[in-house]
């Protein structure tokens, strides 16, 4: 079907195939009788950390006796139940969303925490969505083989808030804040590290956790966040903007951070008993893994061990920058594997790797097949890594975190990271079970 599609996209112009996307929106709003309107709608916009910061805001208004349901590039929730999302789609198709709204309606749900991608803001899979309070979390390199240039990616996003919404939340350390706060809206909220409504001061962070002073106003609260790194700080004062924007009680606010569990495959750890640490996460483009790389580094007590490959049939020229970061932070680097599609996996692999010579010092420089490998097969790449790894070093694993398929062709075949971890970490510390 998707070879149909792609042999058909040759002959049809860009117009008209967007015309087709927003039929399609109308005509599944319309099917479904537009249930978002029962509901106060909160969008979650921008590069990286929308997934966090969707499920932190589900877990805020959640403690605070909100029904809520919500959609993510990671997972569905209704009320208390929660599923993977196997699509790969940040935000699914037309007829799959209003679905999914429907039912929740149906649940009593109150709120829907939508995360909404620039793909699904430009196709008008959100077509017939008022959107009560909009979020914006960052933005940058990404999706310019769809988008052409950041210019353009910037003001898809910008339709998100063209449309008159209660609240605006933006990042104010973000450096196009400016443009979504020039946005109409009856209320405007920022937050961030430095100036901004809502803060986090008195940082101090570890390998496990981040304790923080959230300053909102005149209130502030000690706040011991499960999470790591300073992006899952920036995740959690946005949601907190957004349950604050609702008059959620600070205390109400600080229960719901300090009890999550995180998202899966979003710097998880993996621990069988083995002598070093094993992250694993999303991170798919340069931003994000230099903030993950980053936050390892700090923390790290000896040497680290990056395993990452770059998805098919998305923007190249990410590759050898995504490529120099490993080089640039980490020990060894294993190029390998992640979502090839129609592409060559080796090419990909190829063109992430040239980034990693680069991206070394010459005080330590990148070797093939002494600090650095290219292993097309990801379970092959990943029982190298672990082979490689000494007491207290860290590995870390990118691009696949808490999926549950890989992308070949136009086959999803099943995959979950962290259970190939844990299968992985058992032969080497040859445990049965």
């Amino acid at each position: 079907m998707k070879t149909i599609k792609r042999f058909f996209k040759k002959f049809i112009s860009r117009d008209f195939l967007i015309w087709t996307h927003k039929l399609r929106g109308a005509v599944a709003a319309a099917m479904y009788n537009f249930p978002a309107k029962s509901m106060i709608v909160i969008g979650v916009t921008g590069t990286a950390g929308k997934t966090t910061t969707c499920n932190l805001i589900a877990d805020i208004l959640s403690k605070s006796g909100k029904s809520v349901a919500m959609a993510t590039t990671v997972n569905f929730r209704i009320g208390d139940k929660i599923w993977p999302n196997n699509t790969k789609m940040t935000t699914v198709s037309p007829m799959a969303l209003q679905s999914f709204i429907a039912k929740a309606v149906s649940q009593k749900c109150e709120y829907l925490v939508l995360e909404t991608s620039s793909h699904a803001i430009d196709q008008y899979r959100n077509w017939g969505i008022s959107y009560h309070t909009v979020l914006f979390t960052n933005l940058s390199h990404e999706h310019l083989d769809y988008h052409h240039s950041m210019q353009e990616y910037k003001e898809v996003k910008g339709r998100l808030f063209a449309n008159n919404p209660e609240t605006i939340i933006v990042n104010a350390d973000d450096k196009v804040s400016d443009y979504f706060l020039d946005f109409k809206a009856k209320h405007k909220i920022t937050y961030g590290l430095n100036k901004a409504d809502v803060s986090a001061k008195k940082i101090l962070s570890d390998a496990k956790s981040s304790l923080f002073t959230l300053v909102a106003s005149d209130s502030q609260i000690a706040i011991e966040l499960p999470l790591t790194g300073k992006f899952n700080i920036y995740n959690a004062i946005a949601a907190a903007s957004v349950g604050l924007s609702f008059n959620i009680s600070l205390n109400d606010i600080k229960s719901a951070l300090e009890a999550t569990g995180g998202v899966s495959g979003r710097m998880e750890r993996v621990d069988m008993g083995q002598n070093f640490e094993v992250i694993v996460d999303f991170a798919h483009t340069p931003d994000e893994l230099q903030n993950v790389y980053e936050t390892l580094k700090s923390v790290c007590r000896s040497e680290m061990i990056a395993v990452l490959g770059s998805m098919g049939e998305r923007d190249r020229t990410k590759r050898p920058v995504m490529g120099a970061l490993a080089g640039r932070f980490a020990n060894t680097v294993i190029i390998t594997n992640e979502d090839p599609v129609n592409e060559d996996p080796i090419q990909i692999i190829e063109e992430v790797a040239k980034g990693v010579p680069r991206g070394a010092s010459k005080d330590h420089p990148m070797v093939e097949n002494k600090n650095f490998f290219k292993i097309v097969d990801r379970r092959e790449a990943i029982a190298k890594a672990f082979s490689l790894a000494k007491a207290r070093d860290i590995v870390i694993l990118t691009g696949k975190g808490g999926e549950h398929v890989m992308a070949i062709g136009d086959e999803k075949i099943p995959w979950d990271e962290v259970e190939i971890v844990r299968e992985e970490l058992k032969k080497l510390l040859g445990k049965t079970r």
